[in-house]
């Protein structure tokens, strides 16, 4: 099924089937499984059932594709799409034109195994982990094992026997194309999904403790508070599931109408009623984000926004409160790996139509 919407901000979209995101506008960060992105821009996000998104701004609009299909995901192949290892899994729209005109059609609900087809051929093409699709095979081989059977209290010798079990040589190709271990990877499954627990049910912590495999709540709080910095009960009452407290809104709104003048962290702590060290803790307690970052953001955003509207560099940079057009140049390369002009002919590139 594919639909468009306008999502709420700050609320949890749970993903119930396998599911192509195509973010078509919007500004700010989104945030998947607790990790949040600011490089969605120009690609397709896949995401898997029991993941979940969240979108830090009011102005996003999205176009959706649900896969009903599941012989789709008989094919091994497709679990490069939606299985993440240790980021976000996208396909960069940039590169891929196949997926650009696919996307431009407004009728295509019934083929969506087309855009599986040609993601995939991306993906390949893009290879992000430099491995032949042997070598992703037991990668993800690997990965798929986690899944299905960290919730059996596996350790990290069970895994091991697991893996010998079934003929992978897994561990050096993870460590070597991945840069993380096996154990590494086990780790983050049980924290995210414990994660998962903690926030989105009303369960007893000792409860998820002994669900996620630990014997000793005690310990289980340790291990939790030594991944997110919290106690599993502060990490609930932080998340703000119900959104029960409007900072994200508030602070979004402010973000979004002082940036281009405003720097100070403790005008927006003024703004806010709270101390600077207050706002700091709230916005990484709240937002997963440090304040300066979330500054940071708003004015890369705008500037694109400007730029893409052809407005010189130059006027760019006075809006913005530059003092100089090379220091705005500077910082735009900085936080985005090219500079204004780059951007501005990578741009008309793109727009260029197909032949």
């Amino acid at each position: 099924m594919v639909k468009k919407f306008n999502p709420e901000i700050n609320k949890v979209y749970f993903i119930n089937k396998y599911t192509l995101f195509h973010i078509l506008s919007g500004t700010g960060s989104i945030q998947v499984d607790f990790k949040n992105y600011v490089d969605w821009m120009d690609k397709a996000i896949y995401l898997e059932k029991g993941q979940y998104i969240k979108f830090l701004s009011d102005d996003f609009l999205v176009r959706t594709i649900e896969f009903p299909n599941k012989q789709i995901f008989d094919n091994k192949d497709v679990r490069v799409l939606f299985k993440h290892l240790i980021s976000l899994g996208y396909i960069n729209f940039n590169e891929c034109t196949e997926c650009q005109k696919y996307l431009s059609e407004t009728i295509f609900e019934e083929n969506t195994k087309e855009i599986i087809n040609v993601s995939l051929k991306q993906w390949f093409w893009q290879n992000p982990f430099n491995a032949s699709k042997n070598e992703y095979q037991v990668i993800f081989d690997a990965k798929e094992m986690i899944d299905q059977e960290f919730y059996n209290h596996l350790t990290n010798k069970d895994l091991e026997a697991l893996l010998r079990e079934n003929g992978y040589q897994a561990h050096s190709l993870v460590r070597d194309k991945l840069g993380i271990t096996l154990k590494t990877m086990l780790e983050e499954k049980r924290l995210v999904e414990s994660k998962k627990e903690v926030v989105f049910t009303d369960k007893h912590i000792q409860e998820v403790s002994y669900e996620m495999g630990f014997k000793d709540p005690a310990y289980f709080n340790r291990v939790f508070k030594k991944g997110t910095g919290y106690s599993p009960t502060q990490f609930r009452e932080n998340f703000d599931y119900d959104r029960k407290d409007s900072f994200v809104e508030d602070l979004t709104h402010l973000l979004r109408k002082h940036h281009a003048k405003e720097r100070s962290l403790g005008f927006y702590a003024d703004k806010m009623n709270l101390s600077v060290k207050a706002l700091a803790k709230k916005t990484k307690d709240k937002m997963n984000d440090s304040l300066g970052r979330l500054i940071r953001n708003e004015l890369i955003n705008t500037s694109k926004k400007l730029l893409n509207e052809d407005t010189p560099v130059k006027e760019v940079s006075i809006y913005l409160g530059f003092e100089e057009p090379n220091h705005f140049s500077t910082f735009f390369k900085h936080h985005t790996g090219i500079n204004p002009s780059e951007f501005i002919h990578k741009k008309v590139q793109e727009n260029t139509p197909f032949l």
